[in-house]
């Protein structure tokens, strides 16, 4: 029997009008990198180096040096074998600091409307964590919040440190909100924002508002700093506005360029070098 000819059936079945299909990778289906963390046969066992990889410290073949140089510790005793392998509840240390084998994650998610950015999807109804389940065999936590009625950027990982620091910096994440009232904005209330409105006995200090080139004035574009919650929701509550619709278009750096609603895509080694420099 001929059995190249079944090759080419699985190649053409690839193809779709003489093209090969596109996978989509939105809503959770974007493919998963293989942490390989777990050698197959020894579901106990990990090879040295990657779980020093792991650990977010350096390169697997970094990781090598350092192990040869006998900087790598397990249980207290130094190892300078290539290939060693360690369980997962061992102790190991790299110059004195404990290390944690799982990989870190940060995933970067254009969360559509009416979706909460946390808790597993129950009775049918999707959830913005949901849609990044495939992201990581990590837990993924959200970094701050987007309220439910909101869309736009939010950032999940399962680094508790980055998630501790980014939502309460020292001087504030920059974000930028693109907001539709539910009528036109007074140009009195709008120098009111940018002169400083008191909100709840405090001034919110408002980086830039404005109006949005070519578009009814019912819509405005804001600059914010600020990490109190809900405090653009409170600061048209103040003024006697209703927000129809708010999506945040930047965080924290992270932009919503080239990432659909609904889609979500790794960060760069850049995007997470800059995050790491905000205290």
């Amino acid at each position: 029997m001929n059995r190249s000819g079944s090759n080419d059936d699985k190649r053409a079945s690839g193809r779709q009008g003489g093209k090969f299909r596109k996978k989509s990778y939105s809503r959770g289906n974007a493919p998963v990198k293989n942490q390989g963390s777990v050698q197959p046969g020894n579901p106990n066992l990990i090879r040295l180096n990657k779980y020093v990889a792991n650990s977010g410290i350096c390169s697997r073949r970094e990781a090598d040096i350092y192990i040869s140089a006998g900087n790598i510790t397990v249980n207290g005793t130094p190892v300078t074998e290539m290939g060693y392998k360690v369980k997962l509840e061992d102790e190991v240390r790299f110059e004195g600091r404990l290390l944690n084998p799982i990989k870190r994650e940060y995933v970067l998610l254009n969360k559509p409307k009416g979706l909460s950015t946390s808790g597993r999807t129950q009775q049918g109804k999707r959830t913005a964590l949901g849609l990044v389940s495939k992201a990581s065999r990590a837990e993924l936590k959200p970094v701050g919040k987007l309220g439910k009625d909101a869309s736009g950027l939010i950032l999940y990982t399962n680094d508790g440190e980055m998630i501790k620091r980014l939502s309460r910096p020292k001087n504030g994440l920059r974000k930028i909100f693109h907001i539709e009232l539910d009528k036109p904005f007074r140009s009195a209330d709008l120098k009111k924002v940018q002169e400083g409105l008191t909100v709840d006995e405090k001034v919110v200090k408002v980086q830039d508002v404005s109006f949005v080139d070519n578009a009814p004035k019912t819509q405005i574009g804001m600059e914010i700093y600020s990490s109190r919650t809900n405090i653009v929701q409170r600061i048209f509550d103040t003024l006697g506005y209703e927000i129809v619709k708010i999506d945040r278009v930047v965080y924290a750096g992270l932009t919503k360029k080239d990432l659909p609603r609904g889609h979500w895509r790794y960060l760069t080694e850049q995007e997470l070098a800059n995050l790491k420099m905000i205290n």
